[in-house]
């Protein structure tokens, strides 16, 4: 685990050498234009955003508890605390510390950690399909008067046949599991054993995960939270954009247009590293407002530290309350949900 975290740091340095080696010339920031499109952001839209992105995870709690209930009866109130620590751990140590959640929830139920990975893989697989879906509707349906509408159109069709996709995959897990995760591995072996492995047992966990949810009344709970989460989650991009009142073009953005934006973000957040993670993120994040919106560069760099902060680092100070509150040590269940989650992929099938 060590030497593939100093691949990546490694990797990610030699990337923004490169960066800021081909580009120190061509950029001209205006850092003045900068804070003071910080200073006059409207703190109301930015509230708004944080309180959207905190009810999030109190629907994430509701949701947990859903799956998790075929195995253990839990209040949803009981996982509020594991939830806001988890992403807070995240959120300081990148998506390594991502198993730090279901980490703590085996804990505080008593349960094995390997049935707590399960309900996260089929939680991930959720929040995609839940994405696509609202990205779809979104961007499918946009006005054709609007700039760049065959981008939107195009990608949102293609979100929706990554949908229908990802449905009859989990169709198919869900009715033979088994036979997909062995002739996964038979596959893959040619290439990687432990690649192999690794997958095989990332779709038996997905299975467990499906089988866990016993009736179509759950399926549909923890459909209806997931689109309830992630229509809040772009509830909390628009609005971080919005506050941006002297910019027109961010202040005047849409629903739909921010499914783009949104989608650049998700993408930028797949390999998060701790602090490095948050510039990347924003640079990530601004590229995409100037390409699309044609938001001046300090205008969506403004609002790419924004974003970072109302839906990542907004939640570091209650989950770091949380911590102390629970005696949680964060670095320890990182360091531990990885050791556990290693020790699953290790067992075998």
């Amino acid at each position: 685990m060590k030497r593939r975290n100093s691949i990546l740091w490694f990797a990610l340095l030699v990337v923004l050498v490169l960066v800021v080696t081909l580009f120190r010339d061509r950029i001209h920031f205006d850092w003045m234009n900068f804070w003071q499109q910080l200073k006059h952001a409207s703190p109301w839209h930015l509230a708004a955003g944080v309180a959207l992105i905190y009810g999030t995870y109190w629907l994430r709690a509701l949701r947990w508890a859903v799956m998790v209930a075929p195995t253990k009866k839990v209040a949803a109130a009981s996982l509020v605390g594991p939830m806001f620590v988890g992403f807070t751990a995240v959120a300081l140590f990148g998506r390594l510390a991502d198993l730090s959640r279901p980490y703590l929830i085996a804990r505080r139920l008593s349960l094995p950690v390997s049935t707590q990975v399960a309900v996260y893989t089929i939680e991930r697989m959720f929040d995609l399909g839940a994405a696509a879906i609202i990205f779809s509707s979104a961007l499918a349906f946009t006005p054709k008067t609007m700039q760049h509408h065959e981008l939107f159109v195009r990608t949102g069709l293609l979100s929706l046949g990554a949908t229908l996709l990802l449905a009859v995959f989990a169709a198919v897990v869900r009715v033979a599991g088994g036979i997909v995760a062995e002739f996964a591995r038979r596959t893959l072996r040619r290439f990687s054993e432990s690649l192999a492995e690794s997958v095989a047992i990332k779709i038996e966990g997905f299975r467990d995960g499906m089988n866990a949810l016993t009736s179509l009344r759950e399926f549909g709970i923890v459909l209806v939270l997931s689109l309830a989460i992630w229509g809040m989650i772009g509830g909390a991009y628009l609005q971080t954009a919005n506050a941006f009142v002297d910019t027109p073009e961010l202040a005047g953005l849409t629903y739909s247009r921010t499914m783009l934006l949104m989608a650049a973000s998700l993408g930028g957040s797949l390999l998060q590293l701790p602090v490095v993670g948050w510039f990347t993120q924003i640079a990530v994040t601004a590229g995409a407002m100037h390409a699309l919106y044609g938001a001046p560069i300090e205008a969506a760099t403004a609002c790419g530290a924004m974003l970072t902060a109302v839906t990542m680092l907004s939640i570091v100070p209650i989950g770091l309350f949380f911590a102390r509150l629970e005696h949680v040590d964060l670095k320890q269940v990182a360091r531990q949900s990885e050791v556990a989650a290693e020790g699953i992929e290790q067992t075998p099938s």
